[in-house]
């Protein structure tokens, strides 16, 4: 099904400013107007923004309950005490376990960790965890990627004789968990200055303070960001402000001095013989240590990330790449029966959302296939399973639509639900699926515009295929690492054609590898790459202008890099 967008090309920056800043940087002003944009004006920001500096990272006691938190894992460590390192199963949380198991592990021997079973315990905090933590004598629990809403948990952990420090970084409830200590610069009452941490992020932040607390080096540290950078890739977190700045280092380390496991994932993936970007985490990395936590279990994924063994790693990761590979092939399968089921609905040209439910599906993959869907129809979508005796599952949004509040309108429905304005997860009782499918959908009807159900395309600017020099591309990897709120800038370039050598391409078909060229210089063409746009192909072999809107990266053949544009989309002239 192809979707028609709306192109809508952001309003440029302030000439002046942007020819000054041209200027001045010795840069194309296409690039000093994508910096204008992003609030950079001056030589100095320019260079802050271009040069990240771990000198500009926070100062982590500037985070509520910090000084509380380091001086209780300082007793516990002094004490020898059991500590149990306890975090969610998706990339996040496995993640942030794994960087906070290795920096422990260096101070004590009595650290472990405790990632629970999506399918028997669910996300978060669980009862079973606790009695876990009781019955192998473990007096302090650090939770990660998770917690903030574990009141009850928390309490009954307490009355155990078993203190919690919490490391989270969704959105609290109004009453917060008895615990020692809540790290989450989301607290209203916390005044750290940047909000937007992954989950891992939070960990890092505590083990850097705790490194300060006790004078060691920052290198103790520093070196655990190859697992931050993975956390804030996969957890979809901006990419601005201090994660810009542990994202850049994050990437230099993994593609510099990777840890022995994400090495051995790096090779899995096809990334050893290439420059690693934010993209490869999203798409080739995360997902294979996602996989384990929804095929099998995300202890798998943090054994992987905490080994030290060449041997054990490449067994591990080869082991994690079969589950990685039987979840795609589910993954396709769920995919092509609830597109199925969507477009044979009667009412589908009539409904703003879509709900599907299918017993048999998988629970691990139901929150990638949502968002599949979304991709196809473009409308709020949830998937539903049954898992324990309830339905339970993921939702996606489409971009400006707040897709929490719209099943928080029918929480009285639920037993269970949590996430944020594009992603959420919920559980309900069978006999309430048609009445929460009813109002879910009302909801939606009442308050979406049709603004909003128009898939747009933003673009920054224009170019002509001759400003994309190589030193044009070399300025613009600088303005990388890449993802929220600095996303890789897009293009518009007008009137221009295929060379004659386009072709489709993929197991469909349905992609189109093409040669462009503007007519003003008919004989320097500019390799693109255009998915699921196979339907462009007549238009253009009959030799037709088109207008292309990309963004322009590198592609790797035979181990030599070249530009390539990767359209996002094609009007016919």
């Amino acid at each position: 099904m192809s979707l028609d967008k709306k192109w809508i090309i952001k309003k440029p920056g302030d000439h002046a400013t942007v020819t000054r800043l041209a200027s001045d940087l010795g840069i194309d002003e296409a690039l000093a107007d994508l910096l204008v944009q992003r609030g950079i004006t001056t030589l100095s920001q320019a260079r802050d923004f271009f040069r990240p500096s771990l000198d500009r990272l926070y100062d982590p006691f500037l985070m509520k309950d910090m000084r509380e938190a380091v001086e209780r894992l300082d007793v516990a460590i002094i004490n020898r005490e059991k500590i149990l390192i306890y975090g969610d199963y998706d990339v996040d949380g496995t993640t942030a376990v794994a960087l906070v198991y290795s920096f422990l592990k260096t101070l004590t021997d009595n650290a472990y960790y405790y990632i629970p079973d999506r399918y028997s315990e669910g996300y978060g905090i669980s009862y079973k965890g606790v009695d876990y933590a009781v019955e192998n004598g473990y007096s302090l629990i650090i939770s990660l990627d998770c917690g903030i809403k574990a009141v009850e948990k928390v309490r009954y952990a307490s009355e155990k004789g078993v203190d919690f420090i919490i490391c989270d970084h969704h959105l609290p409830d109004e009453e917060l968990p008895q615990a020692v200590a809540v790290l989450n610069p989301k607290r209203d009452d916390c005044k750290y200055p940047f909000d937007d941490l992954s989950g891992c992020g939070v960990g890092f932040k505590f083990m850097q303070a705790y490194a300060q607390y006790r004078n060691m080096s920052s290198e103790s540290v520093l070196s655990l960001l190859d697992l931050v950078v993975v956390s804030i890739a996969s957890d979809l977190v901006s990419v601005t402000d201090e994660n810009r700045i542990l994202a850049y280092y994050g990437l230099k380390q993994l593609n510099d001095s990777p840890r022995t496991g994400l090495r051995s994932i790096i090779k899995l993936s096809g990334l050893d013989r290439h420059v690693i970007t934010i993209d490869d985490i999203v798409f080739k990395i995360g997902p294979r240590i996602n996989a384990a936590g929804r095929m099998e279990s995300g202890r798998t994924a943090v054994e992987l990330l905490v080994s030290d063994s060449e041997s054990d790693a490449k067994a591990i990761g080869a082991a994690i790449n079969v589950h990685n590979n039987d979840r795609k092939n589910i993954d396709r399968e769920i995919t092509h029966e609830a597109l199925k089921m969507v477009i044979e609905d009667p009412m589908f040209n009539v409904k703003k959302s879509s709900v599907v439910y299918n017993p048999g599906w998988h629970k691990g993959v139901v929150g990638i296939v949502a968002s599949r869907l979304v991709e196809a129809y473009y409308r709020p979508t949830i998937v539903l399973t049954n898992s324990n005796g309830l339905i339970t599952g993921s939702a996606r949004s489409i971009p400006g639509f707040d897709l929490y509040m719209a099943i928080e309108s029918c929480s009285d429905l639920l037993e269970n639900f949590g996430g944020h304005m594009y992603a959420a997860g919920l559980t309900m009782k069978e006999e309430n699926l048609s009445e929460f499918i009813r109002r879910f959908e009302l909801y939606v009807s009442r308050t979406v515009t049709s603004e909003i159900m128009t898939p747009q395309v933003e673009i920054d600017t224009k170019l002509k295929f001759s400003q994309i020099t190589s030193r044009f591309f070399r300025v613009l990897k600088q303005f990388q690492p890449f993802g929220p709120g600095n996303l890789s800038p897009v293009f518009i370039t007008e009137n221009v054609y295929d060379n004659g050598n386009g072709k489709k391409v993929g197991q469909e078909e349905d992609h189109l590898k093409l040669e462009l060229i503007q007519e003003d210089d008919p004989y320097r063409y500019i390799s693109a790459i255009a998915f699921n746009h196979s339907s462009h192909f007549d238009h253009m072999q009959a030799g037709n202008p088109v207008d292309v809107c990309y963004s322009i990266a590198e592609n790797y053949y035979r181990g030599i890099a070249n530009i390539q544009l990767r359209i996002k989309d094609i009007k016919e002239r």
